[in-house]
């Protein structure tokens, strides 16, 4: 399209060139907070066979699927309904519900739980978590490059972290409130990556106060800055204002899906603003330090989840 603000980024650069690679990918975040990457060597059948028991839970009866709502969870696993996450600031609440996956492993403080009605659910989510979580990695390295740290740098701070994997969908129809399906918003954590952003309607809100349509090629990855690494980078890279509208034309009347990874550091992690990025020109806007743990409640609370 004429009107897109992003180019795919190949990650098979990084293989040939990580430099070359870190030093686009970083120009983009900088620049917008998003980056889209073409060539992430996630399979084709991981993804679809997630995508589809997505879709099969989600056609299930509502009290089925209610069924699965964690109390206490804060929604961070299992079932959330439609209409209960709300941006912050917003009067509506966005018009989705969603399935989240967590790391598995007896030291999580809430469990996974898996829907009985789809078998091969918990093996298709878990596959695909672990693919994000390898690609997260991936471009966690190049961002540390870009920023004149060691690649290695965030490996300590993801380890074991409160990554998750949200199934989401959004139904069709016209619902009271808006055309908006997610209100605009930033994202709680470190980076997230975005799978089936190729369906219309994902809009990111430029520096001018414009909205512009993400609008990548079929198959990519679209990845953008959270609220914890746009604080430890002192806003150098930045967390955009983004959101999800209805299309419009025949799709305004088809469900939409996508499932974001969003990428969490570990709850101890102490996000303190980099060195490197305090200057003269920009001093350090978060002097305060706090813990990924501590900043997630927060804003569990402000979206309504908690």
């Amino acid at each position: 399209m004429a009107d897109r603000i992003l180019d795919p980024i190949s990650l098979r650069l990084a293989d040939t060139d990580a430099l070359a690679f870190s030093d686009l990918l970083g120009r983009d975040f900088q620049a917008h907070g998003f980056a889209i990457v073409s060539d992430h060597g996630l399979g084709e059948q991981i993804i679809q066979a997630a995508l589809e028991d997505a879709r099969t839970f989600f056609a299930l009866p509502e009290a089925i699927k209610h069924s699965y709502r964690i109390a206490g969870a804060a929604g961070q696993r299992g079932y959330t309904p439609f209409g209960v996450e709300t941006a912050r600031d917003a009067v509506w609440a966005d018009l989705k519900e969603f399935w989240h996956v967590g790391r598995e492993g007896s030291g999580q403080s809430i469990p996974n739980v898996w829907p009985r009605e789809a078998p091969a659910f918990r093996a298709s989510a878990l596959g695909l978590y672990d693919a994000l979580e390898t690609l997260g990695g991936v471009i966690l390295a190049g961002i540390a490059r870009y920023l004149s740290l060691p690649p290695s740098y965030f490996q300590a701070a993801v380890a074991d972290g409160d990554s998750i994997l949200r199934l989401l969908h959004y139904p069709p129809g016209e619902f009271e409130g808006a055309a908006v399906r997610a209100g605009a918003h930033e994202d709680i954590n470190a980076i997230t990556l975005l799978l089936g952003a190729e369906e219309a309607g994902l809009q990111i809100l430029d520096r001018e106060g414009v909205w512009r349509p993400i609008d990548p090629p079929p198959g990519c990855v679209v990845v953008n800055i959270g609220d914890m690494l746009s604080r430890l980078t002192n806003e150098v890279l930045p967390s955009t204002t983004h959101r999800v509208v209805n299309p419009q034309g025949v799709r305004r009347a088809a469900a939409r899906y996508s499932m974001p990874f969003f990428l969490h550091f570990r709850p101890d992690f102490r996000i303190e603003t980099l060195p490197g990025c305090i200057t003269a020109d920009r001093p350090n806007r978060f002097p305060q330090a706090i813990t990924a743990g501590d900043f997630l409640k927060i804003r569990l609370a402000e979206i309504k989840l908690a």
